[in-house]
Parts: structure tokens; sequence; C-alpha cells
């Protein structure tokens, strides 16, 4: 390949080498380290991804996280626990499925959605994910009404 140069027609002082950008000196050692809240809530948001997932958690922590949401204050990590070493992550988690979806595809789907996210995003292998099922969420006319409900402060409407 030709390498092209410019005449200086200016008789400007140019700069003593263009060809390419300086590159920062990168060092080669050092330690990353991901805490176990990063891991959990990469996790955390991998598994809500997955269709067929109601909420993650049991009882006590979806009631808790029913008051957190309400203050927008969501809590990514409930329902999640890890364990995290050098090169491998474990990962426990407790999903609510939708019905009528299939429980063990759901329980699949998570189980490839994380292992995926944590190889991604935290570059370690999941050599075990953990998923437990301790709810099944049936739809009601409830929830339905719900969600077309206006906004009773107004703050979520487009329109007055």
């Amino acid at each position: 390949m030709e390498e092209h140069t410019m005449a200086n027609v200016s008789n400007a002082q140019q700069p003593a080498a263009q060809d390419a950008p300086a590159r920062a000196a990168v060092a080669s050692t050092g330690e990353t380290i991901i805490e176990n809240g990063v891991v959990a809530k990469i996790a955390g948001i991998a598994a809500r991804e997955v269709p067929g997932v109601y909420a993650l958690g049991g009882g006590a922590a979806r009631a808790v996280g029913a008051i957190r949401d309400a203050l927008k204050s969501t809590d990514l990590t409930q329902g999640i626990s890890v364990e995290v070493g050098e090169t491998q992550v474990a990962v426990d988690v407790t999903i609510v499925a939708e019905y009528p979806a299939s429980l063990q595809k759901v329980a699949d789907d998570v189980r490839a959605a994380i292992s995926l996210a944590m190889a991604e995003y935290v570059g370690k292998q999941a050599v075990e994910v953990n998923v437990t099922i301790n709810d099944v969420h049936i739809p009601t006319e409830d929830d339905t009404l719900a969600d077309l409900a206006p906004a009773v402060d107004g703050a979520d409407s487009r329109v007055l």
C-alpha cells in the first residue's frame, strides 16, 4: 500500500509524526474485582428479561419489592444469590413464573440468559445456575384493569 504525504504549503511548523494517534501506556498488571452485588444485579437483570418470568424472589422479598417499586427503587438483586470465584460463578435464582408458560422452558431460558450474561458482562463462567420456581402468577381481571387504569397522580399521563 502506498503512503501519501501532503506538502507543507503554508511553511508552518508541522508536528513530528502524525501517522497514528499516540497510545497511552496500558498497564499489563493489576486486579479487577467485581463485587458479589454487581454480579447478582447482572444476573437479576438477565433473569427479568426472560419471557415467562413474572417476578423474582420469594413471598416476603416480593412484598418488600412491591414497596420499593412504589417508591421507584427496585432491588435488582431480589431473589438472586451468587458465589463468585476467580474464574467461575454460581448463581441461585428464585422466580415466579407466568401462567401458562412451560415451567421447564422458563427455567432453562433463565439458566441460559444468566450464563450468557455472566460470560459477556462479568467475564466468568457460570458453572451452576440453580432455578427455583416458588410460585406461578395467574393473570386476573384485576391485573388487566390495573394496567389499563389511568395514573392517579397524573404523573404518567401524557394528556389532561
